[in-house]
C-alpha cells in the first residue's frame, strides 16, 4: 500500500474516532493562552508583529551576507564546510534527517565527511549539538526519526536530540501536521534556509543523472544504499537500514532532486536562532521539563530585552516554578552584542590552516567568524501556531507572497513543490489566497494594456508512489492543482478568460524531465559473473558492508538489496508504476563478516570484466547540458539491444519553495504553495525575503534595467539549467573542483553576468527570450513522449485514453518500438535541459475530478493533501 493511500485511510479513522479528543486538545491548546501573563506575552509578540512588514516575528534586517545554492551538489558541500567550522555550537532543525548522508561525494573518497561523524568530530572538540526532527507518522511514513534520534544520541554526549510532535494517544497529541523546516546554524552567525533536508534522496548535481551504475569500479557509486531512490515507484522502507536498497539500480532509474537553498550571514542570522530556540524550549516544556539531560536555551539578548523578568520566564518556554534562576545554555549573540564580536578560542588558527588549503585552490577564504557587511536586506518569516511553537498562529510566509506579488511590476517567477491555492474570495476547502492575488494582479496588468509575465514550474506529478488512476492522494493533490490553474469554474485561467484576455499571454506553467542511459549490459555482467564466481547481486551486498565501515557507529545485521528479475509486464490492476511481480525479489541476507572481507569481494567482480570499459560513460545525463561530447558518440560494451533497453526517463521532481520578483525580490523557504504550509496553523514552515541593494545591469521588456544581484542571479542560473545552458557537473572522483558556488558564505559566487547565455536569459520579457524558452519546452515534450510515451500527457484526456497510452515497459523505460537505436540517440540529441510543459489538458474530460465532494468540504481527509 502506498504512503498517500494509507495516510488517507488513516485519516478518515482517527477523524472519526479521535473528534471529541481532538476538540479537547484543542481547548488545552488554547488554556495555554488564557493565564494573564501568557495573554500579556502574547500581547508583547502580537505588538512586535504589527509593527513588522508582512506582520512577521522579525524586522527586515539590512546589510547581510546572502548566498544562493542549488540543487544537492553545492548546498551540501557548503554545510559541510560550515558544521566543521562551529566552535560553540550547532542547531539543526528538520523534517527528515538521515545521519548516514554523504555531505561530499563520491561516497568513497570522502567517508569522513558522512554527517555522523562530521557531527561526531564537531562534538569531541566540544561543540555542542542541538537537532529538532520531525517525529512521524510511524503508520504512514518512513523517515524513521527515531533511528535519527538514536544514531545522533549515541554520537557524544554533546548532542541532544528532541522529537516532535506526539501523535494519537499522546498527552499534547498533533495528528497529521509536520515540522517541515530545514535550517542550520553554526555558532548563531551563519545560518542556512530552504528546500533541502539534510537526509536521502536531496543530493544531486546539475546534470541531475538517473543511473549510478558502475560494474567495474564500485568506488564511483554517487547514490549509496537508501540514496538510490525513485519515489515515484517506490516509498523509502526502513530507512534505518541505510545501506539496503529495494530499487534495483541495473533496471530503475532514480527519481532526480531538483532544490534551492541559501545562507546567510548576518543581523538575521539571530531572529533564525530565536525561531529555533522557542522551538527548543517549547518541545523542552512539553516533554522534558524535568529531564535536566536537555539544556533550556536562552533567547537572543536583544529578545530578551523585550520583556519584564516575570514575563521573561513565559516567553522561554519555561514552566513558572522553575523561576528565572533555571540555567539556560547561553552562546553568544554575535550580530547585536559587540562584546561578542570576537573570534572563538583557537578560531584564528583553524582558519589560518583551512586558508591556506583553499588559497591552493585559487580562493580567498575569509575568517568564518568574522563579522562581515553584506549588502542584502533579509527578514525571516514563518508559519507557527500553538501546536508547533506554542505561540498564537502566524502566518507571515503568505503575508509575504500575497504582499510581493500585489507589488510586482514586469515579472514573477515560482518554482514549487505544489501549486494549490484559491483563486477566487469565494469561500471553499482551500483557504490560501495566492492564487486570487496573481490574478488579481495579472487582469490589473491586462486592463492597463501593460506587458506582465508569470511563469510557473511543478513537479509533472506529486512524489509519491503508485499509478495516478489507482492512488487517491495523487488524484486529490493533481486535481487541487488544476482547479488552481485551470478547471473546476474558478481557476486562474478560467478567471482570465472570463475577464476577456488569453491566460498564456501572462502566466504558464512547466514541469522538469530528464533522460540517461543506465550503464548495465547484462551480456557483460553476465560473462564477470562467471569469469569470478560473484554475482552482482553479491558483490552489492559487500559494497554496502563498506559503506558501513568499521569505525564503530551504528550498524545493520542484515542488508536488502533488490536483485535484477524478468520483466512480467504492467499489473493491469495498478496501472502506470507498478509492473507484476513473479517472486518475491527483495531478501534480508547477511553481510561479509569484515570491510576487507568486503573489499575481497568486490574487487573480484571488478576484476573479471572481459575487457576495459573505461571508455563506457555510467552516465549520460551531461549531454542535457553543454557536454563537449556528442550523444551519438557514447561507447557501450553490449548488444544494441541492450543498450536500447538502458535508456531511461524521469520526471526531475522540484522540491524548491521560491519566488522571484522582478528579479529585485526573493522568497526562499520550507513552505509550499498550498494551505499545509501558508496557513499558519498546518505545519511549521520558515522562510526569508531577501531584497539585495548591490544592482545589476539589466534588461526588461527590451529597455534597461537594475536587477539585484542575489534575485537576478539566482533566476538566471535556474533558468539556464533547465535551458541545459550550463557546463556540465560532473562527479566522478573526488578530484572535482571546488568552484566558488559551493562554499559557504561570506565567499561570494563567481560573477557570471558577462556570459553570453547569461545574457540570454537576462529579459525574461524580450521575445527572443519567450521563444527560447517556450521552444526549448516545446522540443523537449515532443521528444519524450515520442520515444518514451510520458505521463502526463496531454492526448490522454480521459481513462480510456489513460489505459490504452499506457506502455506495456519497465517504467521509465523506450517504449517507441518503432523506433531504431540510432534514431532514439538522434532525438534525444536534440533536447536541451530538462524543461517540458505542463499538460495542462490531461485528464480534463474527467470532470468528477475536479467536481466532487472534496470540493465541497465533505471529505474530511482532505485538508491533509492540500
Amino acid at each position: 500500500m502506498s504512503f498517500m493511500k494509507k495516510l488517507g485511510e488513516d485519516i478518515v479513522k482517527s477523524t472519526k474516532k479521535h473528534s471529541i479528543t481532538d476538540a479537547l486538545e484543542k481547548g488545552a491548546a488554547q488554556n495555554r493562552h488564557d493565564d494573564p501573563d501568557e495573554k500579556a506575552v502574547d500581547q508583547i509578540r502580537e505588538n512586535l508583529a504589527a509593527s513588522h512588514r508582512f506582520r512577521s516575528f522579525a524586522p527586515v534586517r539590512p546589510k547581510n551576507v546572502a548566498k544562493w545554492f542549488i540543487d544537492g551538489h553545492d548546498y551540501f558541500y557548503a554545510v559541510s564546510e560550515l558544521i566543521d567550522s562551529a566552535q560553540e555550537n550547532i542547531f539543526i532543525l528538520d523534517w527528515w534527517l538521515s545521519p548516514e548522508l554523504y555531505l561530499r561525494r563520491p561516497p568513497s573518497d570522502f567517508p569522513e565527511w558522512r554527517l555522523d561523524r562530521l557531527l561526531k568530530r564537531k562534538a569531541e572538540q566540544g561543540v555542542k549539538i542541538y537537532v529538532i526532527v520531525y517525529k512521524e507518522v510511524t503508520q504512514t511514513m518512513n523517515t524513521s526519526s527515531r533511528h535519527s534520534k538514536n544514531a545522533l544520541s549515541e554520537l557524544h554526549p554533546n548532542v541532544s536530540v528532541l522529537r516532535h510532535p506526539d501523535h494519537i494517544g499522546a498527552e499534547d497529541s498533533v495528528q497529521f501536521w509536520s515540522h517541515h523546516e530545514k535550517v542550520l546554524v553554526v555558532d548563531n552567525h551563519r545560518a542556512c534556509i530552504g528546500g533541502l533536508d539534510m537526509c536521502f534522496g536531496r543530493w544531486d548535481t546539475h546534470n541531475h543523472p538517473l543511473a549510478d551504475c558502475h560494474p567495474t569500479d564500485f568506488t564511483r557509486t554517487l547514490f549509496p544504499g537508501q540514496d538510490y531512490n525513485n519515489g515515484r515507484v517506490l516509498d523509502f522502507q526502513q530507512v534505518d537500514n541505510y545501506v539496503s536498497n529495494q530499487v534495483s539500480i541495473l533496471e530503475t532509474s532514480r527519481m532526480p532532486w531538483h532544490d534551492v537553498h541559501m545562507s546567510i550571514v548576518g543581523d538575521a542570522v539571530m531572529d533564525i536562532v530565536q525561531h529555533f530556540t522557542e522551538r527548543w524550549n517549547e518541545v523542552k516544556k512539553r516533554k522534558y521539563r524535568h529531564d535536566p539531560t536537555y539544556d533550556w536555551l536562552a533567547l537572543p539578548k536583544f529578545v530578551e530585552s523585550m520583556y519584564t523578568p516575570d514575563l521573561l520566564n513565559l516567553a522561554l518556554h519555561r514552566p513558572h516554578h522553575e523561576g528565572l534562576t533555571a540555567k539556560a545554555e547561553k552562546f553568544k549573540n554575535r550580530w547585536h552584542d559587540v562584546e561578542d564580536r570576537v573570534d572563538a578560542s583557537g578560531a584564528e588558527a583553524r582558519h589560518a590552516r583551512h586558508a591556506r588549503d583553499e588559497a591552493e585552490r585559487g580562493f580567498d577564504i575569509p575568517d568564518p567568524h568574522a563579522m562581515p557587511t553584506g549588502t542584502c536586506n533579509v527578514q525571516v518569516v514563518r508559519s507557527i501556531c500553538d501546536w508547533s511553537h506554542g505561540q498564537l498562529i502566524e502566518h507571515s510566509i503568505q503575508n509575504a507572497y500575497l504582499q510581493l506579488i500585489n507589488e510586482a511590476n514586469h515579472f514573477i517567477y515560482i518554482e514549487n513543490q505544489f501549486f494549490i491555492s484559491n483563486a477566487t474570495l469565494k469561500n471553499g476547502p482551500i483557504k490560501n489566497t495566492i492564487a486570487n492575488a496573481l490574478v488579481e494582479r495579472i487582469l490589473y496588468a491586462a486592463r492597463s494594456g501593460r506587458k506582465f509575465k508569470v511563469i510557473v514550474v511543478i513537479p509533472e506529478v506529486p512524489g509519491f508512489s503508485g499509478d495516478i488512476q489507482q492512488e487517491n492522494g495523487i488524484k486529490v493533490i493533481m486535481a487541487a492543482q488544476w482547479r488552481t490553474i485551470n478547471r473546476g469554474g474558478g481557476s486562474i485561467y478560467e478567471q482570465i478568460r472570463a475577464a476577456g484576455f488569453d491566460p498564456l499571454d501572462y502566466i504558464r506553467f512547466y514541469h522538469l524531465r530528464a533522460y540517461d542511459r543506465i550503464n548495465a549490459p547484462l551480456g557483460f555482467i553476465s560473462q564477470m559473473e562467471i569469469n569470478t564466481g560473484v554475482t552482482f547481486h553479491e558483490a552489492q551486498i559487500a559494497q554496502a558492508r563498506m559503506w558501513i565501515g568499521d569505525d564503530g557507529f551504528w550498524h545493520q545485521d542484515t542488508v536488502k538489496i533488490k536483485r535484477p528479475s524478468e520483466f512480467a509486464g504492467v499489473d493491469d490492476n495498478n496501472l502506470g508504476m507498478t509492473e507484476k511481480k513473479t517472486v518475491e525479489e527483495v531478501e534480508s541476507v547477511n553481510f561479509p563478516k569484515s570491510t576487507a572481507l568486503a573489499q575481497g569481494i568486490v574487487q573480484r567482480f571488478e576484476s573479471g570484466a572481459p575487457r576495459s570499459d573505461v571508455m563506457v560513460s555510467d552516465t549520460i545525463s551531461q549531454h542535457l547540458l553543454q557536454d563537449e561530447t556528442q550523444l551519438q558518440d557514447e561507447a557501450w560494451m553490449g548488444s544494441e539491444q541492450e543498450e536500447r533497453n538502458c535508456f531511461v526517463t524521469e520526471l526531475v521532481y522540484i522540491h524548491t519553495k521560491l519566488m522571484i520578483v522582478d528579479d529585485r525580490r526573493v522568497i526562499m523557504g520550507s513552505a509550499n504553495l498550498n494551505d499545509r504550509s501558508q496557513k499558519g496553523d498546518g505545519d511549521s514552515e520558515i522562510a526569508m525575503v531577501v531584497d539585495d541593494t548591490d544592482m545589476i545591469e539589466s534588461m526588461m521588456d527590451g529597455n534597461r534595467f537594475l536587477a539585484s544581484r542575489f534575485a537576478g542571479t539566482l533566476r538566471r542560473k535556474l533558468f539556464r539549467e533547465h535551458l541545459g545552458l550550463i557546463p556540465p557537473q560532473n562527479c566522478v572522483t573526488g578530484e572535482e573542483p571546488v568552484t566558488s558556488f559551493m562554499h559557504a558564505p561570506p565567499i561570494p559566487a563567481e560573477d557570471e553576468t558577462h556570459l553570453q547565455e547569461d545574457q540570454l536569459v537576462a529579459d525574461p520579457l524580450s521575445d527572443d527570450f519567450e521563444r527560447l524558452w517556450h521552444g526549448t519546452a516545446r522540443i523537449n515534450t515532443a521528444i519524450f513522449s515520442e520515444i518514451f510515451r510520458t505521463v502526463p500527457n496531454d492526448s490522454v484526456r480521459n481513462w480510456d485514453q489513460y489505459k490504452m497510452f499506457l506502455p506495456n515497459v519497465r517504467t521509465g523505460h523506450v517504449a517507441n518500438a518503432e523506433l531504431s537505436l540510432p534514431e532514439i540517440k538522434e532525438k534525444l540529441s536534440k533536447v536541451k535541459g530538462t524543461l517540458v510543459e505542463a499538460p495542462l489538458n490531461f485528464l480534463i474530460e474527467q470532470k468528477e475530478l475536479v467536481e466532487n465532494r472534496d470540493w465541497q468540504g465533505l471529505n474530511p481527509s482532505l485538508p491533509i493533501f492540500v
